[in-house]
């Protein structure tokens, strides 16, 4: 394992929060979330104990695909802001002891960058990746320039993927460059200056985009955690205290390559995503109709299991050792939130018990900690439709904050954007569960500070399976037993004889002689009378 500087001491203690700027908190009435609208919700964030964030892309944009198709890497998008508002955010999050990451889109553009402006009319230009006239390879696009032959794109046409080279040359398409030829080696000095800017400005680090996807046919992901390696060390020098997050679902390959984390995504790794999705995909919401179909172990009838996710966060665990870090996110701006399809408000609270004691650095999609819905059936905004079945607009939609019509949100019709949803029964708000100390919000804030204060919870502590099933039963850092029902019957189980000294989560939960047994959706957190070692 190539070797790095020590993660920074202080994401071993990272609760993340991931804000989607354009839906978070709007300022000017204009209906879009604004870096102004997350500076005045910051003490929302600081009440609940998250201490990072990050942010979706800001920068200049088309926003064909809600800001991932980049225009200007060194400017932000001026729906959000100014520079200046950015920089009173980093500020203020600062002096409430929240980090601030921002999203790096490596691997591809708008094709209204300037790069892509230049590249296609210049064919010496090999920013890109081109195939000459008389060429067509599957995936590229006629080129829209006066320079002949197609490009690649990455997702859409509209976002032509930037050139780092091939992992495997072939004679019959000669537009293969090698990852050291002057165009991969201008986007990897690219990388360094635009990460260089922003950090420059107090920035934490960077969630990355499509981190796997660089190179081109690279199998073995060999050249492409290459490119990264060669970033990390720069990294490691220029700015000691940043981070970096993968979008890579496999820990195993990004962390060695260089990178402090990976999530767990809907996508990625030796499983395809099925660890995350065993926990939470319920066949509805956000859906590949590639993907197999398998039963959620956060199912109201208690059909999962919660097998998969341990195996694959074993695995990638005992390759990581304490060189990095796997994160667990409860949803995401591509993935259908927590609360979707026919799972209800009171199956939650498991989740967060959960997601919040295991052994990974926890990640709360904005709303999440409140209940909001995955929404079904909102028309495509900004590229949010990438299949039959798989809208994610439904995941996008503003911040409930208030009780009145719009949720703080403006009410008139806007082009391209997420407009606000009326209250209802099944839409909380942050005012409502902030006057309500039984509310899940209310309940996500204790369990991010019971984290906090015991180390044994955090991502270094140690964890022992006693039942992997109905219900999910652990020891964390021979301290704390952690259990977990999420199906809707009453479930038990055997354990050997353990002592509890205190409740210090609970409800539904009965430890007696042996036994654990736990209500419905019932969960609990406790600590042992003796260590365990």
């Amino acid at each position: 394992m190539t070797s790095f500087r020590p993660a920074p001491a202080w994401l071993a203690d990272a609760v993340f929060y991931q804000i989607y700027p354009q839906s978070f908190a709007d300022s000017n009435g204009d209906g879009i979330g604004d870096f102004d609208g997350i500076t005045e919700r910051l003490d929302h964030l600081a009440w609940l104990g998250v201490n990072a964030v990050w942010l979706n892309p800001c920068f200049v944009s088309p926003f064909g695909d809600a800001g991932y198709d980049v225009a200007d890497y060194l400017r932000v998008a001026p729906r959000y802001g100014t520079y200046d508002d950015l920089a009173r955010l980093v500020d203020e999050a600062g002096r409430r002891g929240i980090r601030v990451l921002l999203d790096l889109v490596a691997g591809h553009t708008s094709d209204q960058h300037p790069w892509f402006r230049a590249a296609m009319d210049d064919p010496a230009d090999d920013r890109y990746i081109w195939a000459p006239e008389g060429h067509s390879p599957d995936g590229f696009v006629p080129s829209p320039g006066s320079r002949p032959g197609t490009y690649l794109p990455n997702f859409f046409a509209f976002q032509p993927a930037l050139n780092f080279g091939y992992g495997r040359a072939r004679p019959d398409e000669p537009w293969r460059l090698p990852v050291d030829a002057p165009g991969p080696r201008a986007n990897r000095a690219a990388l360094r200056a635009v990460m260089d800017h922003w950090l420059g400005l107090g920035l934490a680090g960077f969630r990355v985009d499509m981190a796997a996807s660089l190179v081109k046919d690279d199998p073995d992901k060999r050249e492409t955690a290459a490119v990264w390696t060669e970033l990390r060390h720069w990294l490691d020098d220029a700015h000691p205290e940043a981070v970096l997050l993968s979008e890579w679902g496999e820990p195993e390959v990004s962390v060695p390559a260089g990178f402090h984390a990976d999530f767990f995504l809907q996508f990625g790794g030796p499983t395809d995503g099925r660890a995350l999705r065993s926990l939470w995909s319920n066949g509805e919401g956000t859906v590949n109709e590639a993907w197999d179909p398998l039963d959620c172990f956060f199912d109201p009838e208690g059909r999962g299991s919660p097998h998969p996710f341990v195996e694959a966060w074993r695995d990638a665990a005992d390759a990581l050792g304490d060189s990095g870090f796997i994160a667990l996110p409860t949803a995401n701006h591509d993935f259908s939130r927590l609360n979707c399809g026919p799972r209800t408000a009171g199956q939650l609270p498991a989740a967060f018990v959960f997601q919040l004691t295991w052994p990974t650095l926890p990640a709360i999609y904005y709303g999440d900690e409140i209940g909001m819905r995955y929404v079904p059936g909102l028309p495509g905004k900004e590229g949010s439709v990438l299949g039959p079945r798989y809208n994610r607009a439904g995941s996008r939609t503003p911040m409930q904050w208030d009780e009145g019509p719009g949720a703080g949100f403006s009410t008139a019709p806007a082009d391209r954007l997420y407009l606000p949803l009326d209250p209802a029964p099944d839409r909380p708000t942050v005012a409502a569960q902030r006057a309500d100390d039984t509310s899940l919000l209310h309940l996500v804030r204790r369990l991010v500070a019971l984290r906090k204060g015991a180390p044994e919870l955090g991502p270094g502590g140690s964890v022992e399976v006693l039942h992997a099933g109905y219900p999910f039963v652990y020891v964390r850092g021979g301290r704390y037993l952690v259990v977990v029902n999420p199906r809707r019957e009453q479930a038990s189980c055997s354990v050997e004889r353990i002592a509890v000294a205190r409740s210090l989560e609970s409800d539904g939960v009965g430890i007696e002689a042996g036994t654990v047994s736990a209500r419905g959706f019932g969960h609990g957190v406790f600590e042992l009378a003796d260590a365990r070692g």
